[in-house]
């Protein structure tokens, strides 16, 4: 029997590796540069403790992080589902009613506009300080913008040709969207979820800087730092970003399994 690999997976080990590779370089000397050179140049404990004492901080304080974690991660998912719900929603009314979406999109963009430190306040008053709600509003409140502007976008890209087609058919407005709009979007829509993903867990960890329940992530950061806790505030700060970049990778892979099939997504994965 032929033991000898195929081509094409030859080819595909090959693609990976280039598109891999010099991400884990960068990687592998970005570690390098934090765990040594950055201490030999000077730079204090404050503004950036060693690598290893930051994985020693986080394995002293695993418990605490990990389910502080889970608590910010959960703000973060709440967040994430109501705001793209809401601009999903919102951008099948207004590619529906054009004249209503150029009415209102002044009004969005204001609203995007506000920092997100100025909301933070504003839903501690509304959901009281120790509710997650208030952390959940400001994650949707950064996912609802660009979930929308993308998803309006992949609306109304539609080709003019394949318009004309619905049309010949006479098509109502719900078969068309949901036979050549929706189906046009879903590249687009995807691509603002990984964006929103990760803007999510953003709010959700500036929300916890306001007040919250004293396990979250956020207030872990704000507690250590003022206990002069560096290590610890920076493993806090790392258990964000991992959650982050796994909350990211699980959109990326939800991606390519619903729309698999556009050109875009296959060359990605090609």
């Amino acid at each position: 029997m032929s033991t000898l690999a195929h081509p094409a997976s030859g080819r595909r080990n090959t693609q990976r590796v280039r598109k891999w590779g010099p991400a884990a370089i960068v990687f592998g000397i970005g570690m390098a540069l934090w765990q040594w050179v950055l201490p030999a140049l000077g730079v204090e404990r404050y503004l950036l403790p060693p690598l290893s004492d930051v994985l020693q901080a986080f394995w002293d304080n695993r418990s605490e992080l990990v389910r502080g974690g889970w608590i910010t991660f959960k703000e973060a998912l709440g967040g994430f589902v109501l705001g793209c719900s809401l601009a999903f929603g919102f951008a099948l009314v207004l590619a529906r009613w054009r004249p209503l979406g150029s009415a209102l999109m002044p009004y969005m963009i204001a609203a995007n506009a506000v920092p997100i430190v100025a909301f933070a306040p504003i839903t501690n008053a509304w959901f009281g300080t120790l509710s997650p709600w208030s952390k959940v509003v400001i994650a949707a409140v950064l996912c609802f913008f660009p979930v929308l502007v993308n998803t309006l976008r992949g609306l109304t890209s539609l080709r003019p040709e394949s318009l004309e087609l619905m049309r010949s058919y006479a098509a109502p407005q719900r078969v068309v969207f949901a036979r050549a709009r929706i189906p046009n979007s879903l590249p687009f829509v995807f691509s603002a979820l990984k964006i929103a993903s990760v803007l999510a867990m953003i709010g959700a960890v500036v929300g916890d800087y306001f007040g919250g329940s004293t396990e979250a992530l956020g207030v872990q950061i704000v507690s250590s730092v003022s206990l002069a806790q560096y290590e610890t505030a920076w493993a806090a700060i790392l258990v964000a970003s991992l959650i982050g970049i796994a909350f990211y990778a699980a959109v990326a892979l939800a991606e390519r399994l619903v729309v698999g099939w556009h050109p875009s997504i296959r060359a990605g994965v090609d």
